[in-house]
């Protein structure tokens, strides 16, 4: 059996205003419509709903088992309503992410954004190695996923997570001889991060490869050619991370921080002000231990 709302709703007002001529007011409808929903809702219930006296109007036991399930009831159609409401926000949203943290979930909240706000035009930039952070300043991009090292980027932190180095099951490397490296060219923060390691730990390395994409990264770390420096969340099946025991220097936490342009006048757009809720309300995962320990040869090449 179904309630209508409307019915949900002139039982609450009549208990709210503890009357039927307040809850009528209220309503915009006559005593005796509020009183006629009142009773075509015992009705359906089966069972008196309220006690009524000349002088006061209560709930009956099944009244207070009714209220707290009509409360819930109204409760859950307003947020479907709110859900799949379209917001009158217009204009333009210029957001840019880096490709390390277009997970699953993200596009997945942009298509909510596009659905909410259809009067919003959404301009993704994607890329290892944008200067986010600069593109807002320079009021090129008005909203940013920034990766930089943790405090160094004002803005709302969305996660961190550790950079390692990155290599295959059973990679073999010695200290006297040169690193190895797989990189995405400047400015990205990784590759100087771990350049700036190498340099002062005393260790040689050499480009051993070099891409804009992640993708070509992992699958270059993976076939054992040469380790990347990525963060562990971005770790696959068959990589072990290379650490201190094996002649690696430490490497830091990465903060991915959200970032706010703003206009002239220094203020932000409602469009972009509703896209940086949805992004700052998402559980994005954080930290986490890795899985797999690294294989007999690479725990060799510190030797």
């Amino acid at each position: 059996m179904s309630y209508d709302t409307g019915l949900l709703q002139a039982f609450m007002a009549v208990h709210q205003a503890q009357g039927f001529t307040r809850a009528a007011q209220q309503l915009n409808l006559t005593q005796s419509a509020v009183s006629h929903q009142i009773r075509r809702l015992e009705e359906l219930v089966g069972r008196p709903l309220f006690l009524r006296t000349t002088r006061s109007l209560r709930l009956t036991a099944d009244g207070e088992d009714f209220l707290r399930l009509a409360q819930r009831i109204l409760q859950a159609q307003e947020a479907l309503a709110r859900h799949f409401r379209c917001s009158p926000i217009e204009g333009t949203v210029r957001f840019g992410v880096p490709e390390s943290f277009m997970r699953e979930g993200l596009p997945q909240l942009l298509r909510q954004f596009a659905r909410r706000c259809p009067k919003v035009r959404l301009e993704v930039s994607v890329g290892l190695t944008l200067d986010l952070g600069s593109l807002v300043r320079e009021r090129e991009l008005d909203l940013a996923v920034v990766v930089a090292p943790p405090g160094a980027v004002p803005g709302r932190l969305l996660q961190r997570q550790p950079l390692v180095w990155a290599a295959a099951e059973g990679f073999a490397w010695s200290r006297a001889d040169s690193l190895p490296l797989a990189y995405s060219p400047p400015p990205c923060v990784c590759r100087q991060i771990a350049v700036d390691a190498l340099h002062q730990a005393g260790l040689a390395w050499h480009a051993a490869f070099s891409s804009h994409s992640l993708h070509d990264l992992r699958a270059v770390a993976l076939s054992g050619l040469a380790v990347a420096p990525l963060t562990r969340d971005n770790l696959r099946p068959g990589m072990v991370v290379l650490g201190e025991q094996h002649g690696m220097p430490p490497l830091p936490h990465l903060d991915f921080t959200l970032v706010y342009g703003e206009d002239t006048a220094g203020r932000q757009a409602p469009a972009v002000r509703e896209l940086g809720r949805l992004i700052e309300q998402a559980a994005w995962p954080q930290e986490h231990q890795a899985t797999r320990a690294p294989g007999r040869a690479a725990a060799a090449a510190a030797t």
